[in-house]
């Protein structure tokens, strides 16, 4: 079952890459008929979303993901880049003190120092 789950991975991963993201979402829905809970296939189906510019889809995605790991720097980011594309600036840089809050430092340094070098550029722009 393990391997099936893994050429379905790797089939969607492909489409994706190919520029196929339609085709990608549809072999990461039918994955997550069975196993909705695979974060590997949420946060690529996700992508194929943001990809596809059907931002509210991807942000529901995102969310979800958040909710199952609040401290996980890259379902931060897809988060907070899906709010941002949105222009939902506000709903964005709350998404960073969510994550700040819930993050572990040493695991999650590189979406932190991500996190605080967009805060300063924001910061200086505003200026």
């Amino acid at each position: 079952m393990a391997t099936d789950l893994d050429q379905q991975i790797h089939n969607a991963r492909s489409l994706s890459e190919a520029g196929q993201h339609d085709d990608a979402r549809m072999c990461l829905l039918e994955i997550l008929k069975d196993d909705p809970e695979n974060q590997t296939a949420l946060i690529m189906l996700g992508g194929a979303y943001f990809s596809m510019k059907k931002y509210s889809e991807a942000e529901m995605v995102f969310e979800r993901l958040v909710l199952m790991g609040p401290g996980i720097g890259e379902f931060s980011i897809a988060l907070f880049n899906t709010l941002w594309k949105m222009d939902r600036h506000e709903e964005a840089l709350e998404e960073i003190k969510r994550f700040m809050e819930h993050a572990d430092q040493e695991s999650e340094t590189e979406t932190i120092n991500q996190y605080l070098s967009i805060t300063e550029k924001i910061s200086n722009d505003n200026l």
